[in-house]
């Protein structure tokens, strides 16, 4: 029998430890002969990601190859990327090369070793403070017994001191004594550079290089280069990309042509170039292979993220869709694409191949992420590893909408609407929920449509969430993403507005009961929005994490250095728009706030500093706004560790209880000072 009690009192089988246990998601998928690699998130465990191995057959439980503290990640772009790279050696098993959070260094390790040898190091000991050197996108060259992969070399103290080149490391170990036995394969004229991709015939090497002030979905640059016998690089040439033109992947097919991932058509399309033809001085011309108003890949925030993978047959497994990506196979001499049978709606960027099999992660608005295999001969899928588990009656499980609102000047915005839903609890009648509006990272990036318990943890309990892909996001092509230029702290805040004043005039949402929140550039624009006249009256309160909130320091060198110019095109160039970055930042506005608030940051975040938060609260002391400042020692840019997800969590249901009129007694609660 249904009981009746007010939204946002309902009682929840979805705590927090839940929610922390189940955060993140398998990650760096790869094939190294039949079997398949990746990592993994263990939040449990101080947060580190381990390195998982599934045997050829498929059968029996993936394993976690490395015991803690061992932790599969690197902090190339801070962001890190493909952390990890294995060759098969027959019967003395694989050789699989890793770089390790702690020390940033490169580790080689025999995982079938019969002395079950440790991991040794191939790089050495940085010797600039914070990390000189870092390695990422690893490549084996079992011929010339090297590691090929991204080097990130700072030279200096500061953020952006640093140079960045592709670099071979020799297997034996003897860099990890001498820095001269690492081998530079490029120059340094590149400041941004993906990690090299070499032909099927071992002649060839592709990777995508970018500058600033560009971020790598405005213009990235394709290079190639001949590959010699002693393996050193000649006939170096730009293929293809420019300053208009973002390429995110570049992939050699069995063929010897090279298939790319571009945004000339204003969608991420699939393109094949003719490098050979290129090499005799032949007009060479990319061609599209399924010209869509889709998108066949996303933002490269990783580097080593794979969102298509050529197969021995011919055919290309690729993501695709608009506010969304599913898996299909393409023949790219017909432009045939077939998509995935299954339930699954969302696949990430992490594909592997196996001959005719094609394995990824891919969840749903009922499944959190999983290992799944599709075997492109017959079309059956079979889900290997992380196989979605409810630990809860899947009955307390949000039912999501897809929904699009009209915005200022008739725009249209995209949005994922969570109304509260619990199987055993309605509200009386007349009441209406409380919502909090969710604000994804990025900015260039989006929300997926998938089962998230930390959403589940809200709407169970009477609380409704409201996901928006607001103007600047990804997944509907590149005009959609560039209404957020110059415009970062208004298209942004007024969509959000938008989308939380239409759930409130429906009917859906009670009008005095609105919240935001968001973690980094989600964070600004939960911060904005209570600092922004655009957005006055609309919110009773807001969770702002990690976020930025003083554009001008920001600019001048509080962040690393992949996005230390990322607000010339967000904002505008400070030298001519120093105003604008005054008058949209937090910082700036902080009179403006008359809503409580909770604020989160982690100690050791080099993307959005402390010491934004720090005088962000020096102007709001002492205005009589109830507010929270929860700092994580021994976190970064997002909290990895099960107790700080638990303590955020919890910390931002009670800001609604408080400021909501709420009665539960289940959670701790967070003092709001004035």
């Amino acid at each position: 029998m249904t009981k009746q009690a007010p939204y946002g009192t309902w009682p929840s089988p979805i705590d927090a430890r839940l929610v922390a246990a189940h955060d993140g998601r398998p990650e760096f998928l790869g094939a190294v002969g039949g079997e398949l690699w990746w990592t993994e998130p263990r939040p449990e465990e101080g947060g580190r990601r381990a390195l998982m191995r599934l045997a050829a057959d498929g059968r029996g439980p993936a394993a976690s190859v490395l015991p803690p503290p061992w932790n599969v990640r690197n902090r190339v772009i801070e962001y890190g990327g493909l952390p990890w790279a294995g060759t098969p050696r027959g019967e003395d098993g694989p050789l699989i090369v890793f770089t390790d959070f702690a020390d940033q260094r490169l580790y080689a390790v025999e995982p079938d070793a019969p002395d079950g040898a440790a991991p040794r190091a191939l790089t050495p000991l940085s010797t600039v403070t914070d990390g000189g050197l870092r390695w990422c996108d690893p490549v084996i060259v079992p011929e010339l017994d090297e590691v090929w992969c991204v080097l990130e070399e700072f030279t200096g103290e500061g953020p952006t001191e640093l140079r960045r080149l592709l670099a071979a490391v020799p297997l034996d170990g003897s860099a990890a004594r001498d820095r001269a036995r690492v081998r530079e394969l490029t120059g340094d004229t590149d400041r941004f550079l993906t990690g090299p991709r070499l032909s099927p015939d071992g002649q060839r090497l592709a990777w995508i290089a970018w500058d600033h002030p560009a971020m790598p979905w405005d213009g990235t640059r394709v290079r190639t280069a001949r590959v010699t016998e002693e393996g050193t690089l000649t006939g170096l040439r730009e293929v293809a990309g420019g300053a208009a033109e973002s390429v995110v992947q570049a992939e050699w097919a069995y063929d010897g042509s090279l298939l790319i991932a571009s945004d000339a058509s204003g969608w991420w399309n699939l393109q094949r170039i003719d490098v050979a033809a290129a090499e005799r001085g032949e007009d060479v011309r990319a061609v599209p292979l399924c010209p869509r108003e889709e998108e066949f890949a996303a933002g490269i925030w990783k580097i080593g993220q794979r969102w298509f993978a050529p197969l021995p047959n011919g055919l290309v497994a690729t993501l695709h869709g608009r506010g969304a990506q599913t898996l299909g196979v393409l023949d790219p001499e017909t432009g045939e694409l077939v998509d995935t049978a299954g339930p699954w709606t969302e696949w990430a960027a992490s594909l592997a191949v196996i001959d005719s099999r094609v394995t990824g992660v891919a969840a749903s608005p009922r499944s959190s992420s999983e290992i799944v295999e599709l075997d492109t001969r017959t079309g059956h899928t079979l889900v290997l590893a992380s196989r979605h588990e409810d630990h809860v009656d899947p009955a307390y499980y949000p039912e999501p909408q897809i929904r699009t609102f009209t915005g200022p000047d008739g725009r249209e915005i995209h949005a994922h609407i969570y109304p509260p839903h619990h199987p055993e609890y309605t509200a009386p009648d007349g009441e209406l929920p409380p919502y909090a509006v969710w604000v994804h990272g990025g900015p260039t990036s989006r929300a997926p449509l998938v089962l998230d318990l930390e959403i589940a943890y809200f709407t169970s309990r009477g609380i409704g969430v409201a996901e928006v892909n607001y103007g600047g996001s990804t997944g509907y092509g590149r005009e959609y993403r560039n209404r957020l230029r110059e415009q970062w702290g208004v298209v942004d805040v007024e969509d959000c507005a938008a989308v939380a004043r239409t759930l409130a005039e429906e009917g859906t949402a009670d009008p005095a009961r609105l919240a935001i929140r968001g973690g980094s550039a989600g964070g600004w624009t939960s911060a904005a929005s209570l600092t922004s006249p655009a957005a006055e009256g609309v919110y009773a309160c807001g969770t702002i994490s990690y976020p930025i909130l003083d554009l001008e320091g920001w600019a001048l060198g509080e962040t690393h250095d992949f996005e230390s110019h990322y607000l010339e095109s967000l904002v505008g160039p400070l030298a001519e728009t120093r105003a604008r970055y005054r008058e949209r930042s937090p910082l700036h506005g902080a009179h403006r706030v008359t809503v409580p608030f909770l604020l989160l940051q982690g100690l050791d975040d080099v993307i959005c500093p402390p010491v934004q938060c720090e005088r962000f609260l020096e102007e709001v002391q002492g205005r009589g706004v109830p507010h929270a400042y929860l700092a994580f020692e021994g976190e970064g840019h997002g909290f990895r560790r099960a107790d700080s997800i638990v303590r955020a969590v919890e910390s931002e249901l009670s800001l609604y209880t408080q400021t909501f009129g709420l009665v539960r007694d289940d959670i701790p609660s967070v003092e709001l000072s004035k």
